[in-house]
């Protein structure tokens, strides 16, 4: 639908101002919400039909709902975010963070500069409400009205974004970090404007480790500074929170090392699959079976994806590269997952390289004898897996960077899970 004519005849039925549901629409929509939805979300704006709608309704944050079209609340501002987006080829600066009462928190998005600071205590007159991920959030654009209170509303949530990689959430806006920095390389993308240089790698604190993107590469950002990283938004990757830092995120060396575990966090798998993703994970099953796809295996020299019979999905015939892998199924009783070795894994199990895979391969003249060779030596034993856990709609799959024999005593081990449990 073509948000011109739509605004048009909105406005036409409504009886309002066309360039006002204009700019409401072009926000609603540039934020994700489906066309259909937004034109509902104004129709219960505007009343339905008669000029502006009703006076919104003052209430309590718990008592705001997706079924509001606008309400004014008092609340403490407790976090402030930045970032910039883009919607048919300009780029709008948005503000957005986390209200909150006496009842509850909410989410916000400012797509103007109210001025905002944590710790702030503010009445928003006439904020939209839409459904974001199922929940209200609050919309302050042209028509909502922002107040400053001098007295501070006191709530029972901390205000301020300083978290720790464990307590991020994906949809968390202007958090702050203070972290290690154990991955980082630099990657050319495809972004929007053309091909773009990014900072990718991993993070860490005493909590955990997580994958970050730095969207303006800094040079503050390198393999094993210890960095205090303010104004952070937090996306999914792969069923897990991803740091992002965009133009706006201050990034600040610490004097000292933030302390990091060596350790993963251990987890049953039906607990990590049921959470749909995990990252640095470790798991410890019993390995059921080698999959097919297993041992010697072709891969595309332009994607690197596994190809069938010299054909790629995406580049269609080409000349593929040999490469070692296992598919493994790992089971704990509780749950299953596929873990995946890459060729350094799979040449330690294999006890060997890939020239000597090929070669056993050539000698047999069948390419599955490694495989074989594989599954005889590591099905039916116990394993420790460290790695990074996917969900999706093919199942669960963990790509392994640790992968052991488990050889301590059962019973101490399960002594050593009841000490746990009973904490």
């Amino acid at each position: 639908m073509d948000i011109e004519a739509t605004a048009e005849e909105l406005a036409s039925d409504l009886g309002v101002d066309k360039e006002e549901v204009h700019d409401d629409l072009r926000k609603l929509v540039e934020y994700d919400v489906p066309m259909e939805e937004a034109v509902q979300s104004l129709r219960r704006k505007y009343g339905g039909g008669g000029g502006g709608g009703a006076a919104p309704t003052t209430k309590d944050v718990a008592d705001i709902t997706t079924d509001d079209a606008s309400v004014t609340v008092t609340a403490r501002v407790l976090t402030v975010g930045t970032r910039t987006i883009r919607y048919q080829g300009d780029d709008f600066t948005i503000y957005e963070g986390e209200l909150a009462d006496e009842t509850g928190v909410i989410d916000y998005t400012a797509w103007n500069d109210f001025g905002l600071e944590p710790g702030d205590t503010v009445t928003a007159g006439n904020a939209g409400v839409r459904e974001w991920d199922g929940r209200p959030e609050l919309n302050l654009g042209d028509s909502t009205s922002v107040s400053k209170s001098e007295d501070p509303l006191h709530v029972p949530y901390e205000v301020g974004g300083e978290r720790s990689l464990a307590d991020l959430e994906p949809g968390d806006r202007g958090r702050t970090l203070e972290v290690r920095v154990v991955e980082v390389e630099e990657r050319t993308i495809d972004g929007r404007d053309g091909e773009t240089d990014i900072l990718s790698g991993v993070l860490a604190d005493e909590t955990a480790r997580l994958p970050f993107t730095d969207w303006n590469p800094r040079p503050e950002i390198e393999e094993g500074t210890s960095l205090r990283i303010e104004d952070v938004y937090i996306r999914e990757f792969r069923g897990v929170p991803s740091v992002n830092l965009s133009e706006f995120s201050v990034v600040t060396p610490l004097d000292g090392d933030v302390e990091v575990s060596d350790s993963a966090r251990r987890m049953g798998i039906g607990e990590a699959v049921t959470g749909g993703g995990a990252f640095d994970v470790e798991l410890v099953g019993s390995l059921l079976d080698v999959r097919d796809g297993s041992g010697l295996i072709q891969r595309c020299p332009e994607c690197n994806r596994v190809i069938q019979n010299g054909q790629c999905r995406s580049h269609g015939e080409v000349d593929g590269e040999d490469d070692l892998r296992v598919k493994a199924i790992l089971d704990d009783g509780t749950g299953t997952v596929t873990v995946v070795l890459d060729r350094v894994l799979t040449e330690m199990v294999y006890e060997g390289t890939l020239e000597d895979a090929l070669d056993h391969a050539r000698d047999e003249m069948d390419k599955e004898v490694v495989a074989d060779t594989i599954a005889e030596r590591v099905v039916g034993d116990e394993y420790r897996v460290r790695g990074s856990l996917s969900v999706d709609e093919y199942g669960a799959n963990l790509d392994a960077t640790e992968f052991e024999r488990v050889t301590e005593d059962p019973t101490d081990r399960a002594r050593a899970l009841l000490s746990e449990v009973s904490r």
